[in-house]
């Protein structure tokens, strides 16, 4: 494949499934707030993002979009989609019909059974990339056998068995070696970026959901508008500078220090951003509930317990991955990223005193502390985000 920056419309296209699996997590954690089903929730999104992490770096050695590669797409989109639709019943099986637990764990494995067959044909004629696929084999057996063997177990045991799985898969590609290729780091940097604004975008389908059949009144539309604002000030964090400096040092890179950085930076500590916006998805949709639900809550209601550390942690992790994301891939600990830890910080510190507080005036609290992080960026740094925006290149 020859270098290029623009995603294809098909890989769009597979991100829309994912959209949907983020919406189902979502959904579980809301559905029981306690730390155990939250533990759940994000153990989901390990997996879910798993699927979907391999599929970016095949996309970036074949066109998505052409000859086989199209059709494994297809296919790996309808096991992701049965994947997703399953998540409600990945831990706990519904009564009637199939096992739930079981055909997450089948559809799973399809999915990545297709990203590596497809991955296959693509490397023929490249000893070094076969022998890198050979070496990724032993951790995608591990992780779809322990989940399997999760989806046969109950409680604490079958918790503990999918947290082996992770661990068989994550662990086994860290240290599965650097064979692997990038055709395009400026595709991989905008593939990365990309699914990051589909969990942004998930996190305002979680604001209006809750409250479009309720009517109209100031404080939904409050509630609503603080929401969007802590969305659009996640996006103006990872999205004014840190993509643009850390795509710029990808592409400067060469050979197994690339594969590093890409491997470190994106793929791992891209997810712990994800999954600090789907936590932030969930307060804020408990939030709109709390607002727009006159006949169970009032506007003095506090947002307290798993909701409330949802919100102010998820937005807290956010920060910390976007520190250490940039800090990694550009090699360089500044003052930006200070900054943005110490803001995770204060947030974490703050949510005894959220707890305590109207649900409202808790997201008021959140959208406050990061507009003051991004202002206080945007004008300390000014001479420094205008070096990475607009120097040369």
């Amino acid at each position: 494949m020859q270098e290029r920056s623009s995603v294809s419309p098909l890989e769009l296209f597979f991100d829309l499934v994912f959209v949907f699996a983020l919406t189902g997590v979502t959904a579980l954690m809301a559905d029981d707030t306690s730390a155990r089903n939250l533990v759940r929730g994000v153990l989901v999104m390990a997996v879910l993002w798993w699927s979907w992490i391999g599929y970016a770096w095949l996309a970036n050695v074949v066109r998505a979009d052409e000859g086989f590669a199209r059709v494994a797409m297809f296919f790996a989109m309808g096991s992701m989609f049965i994947v997703a639709l399953t998540i409600p019943e990945a831990f706990d099986d519904l009564p009637g019909g199939l096992s739930g637990p079981v055909v997450f764990a089948v559809g799973y494995f399809f999915v990545r059974l297709m990203h590596l067959v497809t991955f296959w044909i693509a490397s023929a004629g490249d000893p070094q990339l076969r022998g890198q696929l050979l070496r990724f084999v032993p951790s995608m057996v591990a992780g779809t056998t322990l989940l399997l063997i999760a989806s046969q177990l109950t409680g604490t045991a079958q918790t503990l068995m999918w947290l082996a799985a992770l661990v068989g898969d994550y662990l086994g590609t860290l240290l599965g070696g650097e064979g692997w290729r990038l055709n395009s780091p400026s595709h991989f940097a905008e593939r990365h970026g990309l699914i990051i604004i589909v969990a942004l975008g998930e996190s305002i389908v979680s604001i209006g959901i809750g409250v479009t059949a309720l009517p109209i009144a100031w404080p939904i539309v409050v509630g609503s508008l603080l929401g969007l604002a802590v969305s659009g000030l996640l996006w103006w964090a990872y999205f004014d500078t840190t993509t643009l400096a850390a795509e710029r040092a990808l592409s400067e890179a060469t050979g197994a220090t690339q594969i590093k950085l890409a491997r470190g930076g994106y793929t791992f500590l891209h997810l712990p951003m994800v999954v600090g916006i789907v936590l932030i998805s969930l307060g804020l949709k408990k939030v709109l509930n709390y607002v727009g639900d006159g006949s169970h809550h009032t506007l003095t209601d506090p947002l307290y317990g798993i909701p409330l550390v949802a919100l102010f942690g998820g937005a807290a992790l956010f920060l910390l991955g976007l520190a250490a994301f940039k800090a990694y891939v550009t090699r360089l600990m500044g003052p930006v990223n200070l900054g943005r830890i110490t803001t995770a910080v204060v947030l974490v510190a703050l949510i005894p005193l959220a707890w305590h507080l109207p649900a409202l005036a808790s997201l008021g609290l959140l959208a406050a502390v990061l507009l003051g992080l991004i202002l206080f960026e945007t004008v300390r740094f000014a001479e420094h985000r205008d070096e990475i925006r607009h120097g040369a290149h």
